[in-house]
């Protein structure tokens, strides 16, 4: 027995520590997942797999596309000799003002979509449709941003939607948004009678303010929530857009929006320098090169002219 009463409290001091170490083990476990559960709200995984509320909304020219969709397809137009030599001038100066400059001018996207209306006056809408197709494959399908590409892909993986916002006729945007597999599009609609351009628009073109309203529509529509929804685009111009959703990107930005962007603490890419390129694993040449070919191409014409 007194070997029997030596043991037992001994037996009873090792429970107590079991018991004690039990606890502060699950303690520290209890610790560790909250403060993994911490560091997942502050950078939650984004986009939300299968979240069906959130959807993306892109804007194209510069920032899903190298230069202005416009410009490309008034340069497919001019090889089908749907206007002259010196409406191609034009269009090779304002497409290389935009790409050095990398914002939108109003008075030259003005400019652009004025000559863009009469050349397509009395054109069936069909036709157009048909030749905006054999332009993205002639002028387009190499100028797209891969990053922008992979940031929609991202959100066309985890099932959500994905539009295209543009300024650019409704017609050409569709066209890029099949070609790159996006939901749909947005754009300025042209005004036609009976399936044959009248020269006029319908309303206003798709810019600035009018894109929010388009995206708020169409979240409406869809049942989504905006506040789990991203936007991504280039221009101080649609940062109403950007304000709407709950994620917004500043991509390829101009000066005014990527001020705003990092005060608001917005995300930032940059696909178009080789500093910046160097980051995001984009081609620096693939950028340079376009630029200059842009000038090279408008500094011939207006040469030719003179």
């Amino acid at each position: 027995m007194a070997a029997l009463g030596w043991l037992t409290p001994r037996r009873r001091s090792a429970t107590a520590r079991s018991v004690l170490a039990g606890e502060a083990s699950a303690e520290a476990a209890r610790k560790s997942s909250q403060d993994t559960q911490g560091v997942t709200e502050r950078e939650p995984e984004f986009p939300v797999l299968g979240d069906d509320r959130a959807a993306a909304f892109f804007d194209l020219d510069n920032t899903v596309m190298q230069g202005a969709a416009l410009f490309h397809f008034g340069r497919g137009l001019y090889k089908r000799k749907f206007f002259e030599t010196r409406d191609l001038a034009k269009f090779a100066w304002q497409q290389a003002w935009f790409r050095l400059a990398g914002v939108e001018d109003p008075e030259h996207m003005q400019d652009a979509r004025d000559s863009a209306l009469s050349i397509v006056k009395g054109h069936r809408v069909a036709e157009l449709e048909s030749i905006g197709e054999e332009i993205y494959d002639e002028y387009m399908a190499d100028r797209i941003w891969p990053g922008t590409r992979a940031l929609a892909q991202a959100h066309l993986d985890a099932g959500q939607k994905v539009w295209l916002v543009t300024a650019a006729p409704v017609e050409i945007a569709q066209v890029i948004a099949r070609r790159l597999g996006l939901t749909g599009a947005l754009g300025t609609v042209a005004e036609s009678v009976d399936g044959v351009y009248t020269g006029k628009l319908v309303g206003e073109p798709l810019h600035g303010p009018a894109k929010a309203e388009a995206v708020r529509a169409l979240a409406a529509a869809e049942g989504l929530d905006l506040s789990r929804c991203a936007a991504y685009s280039d221009s101080h111009n649609d940062i109403p857009m950007l304000s709407l959703v709950g994620h917004p990107y500043a991509i390829n930005p101009d000066a005014k929006l990527r001020k705003h962007a990092r005060e608001k603490d917005w995300r930032l890419r940059d696909y178009r320098t080789g500093r910046k390129a160097a980051k995001v694993g984009i081609p620096a040449a693939a950028g340079v090169g376009a630029v200059a070919g842009g000038t090279a191409a408008a500094i011939a014409l207006h040469r030719r002219r003179r």
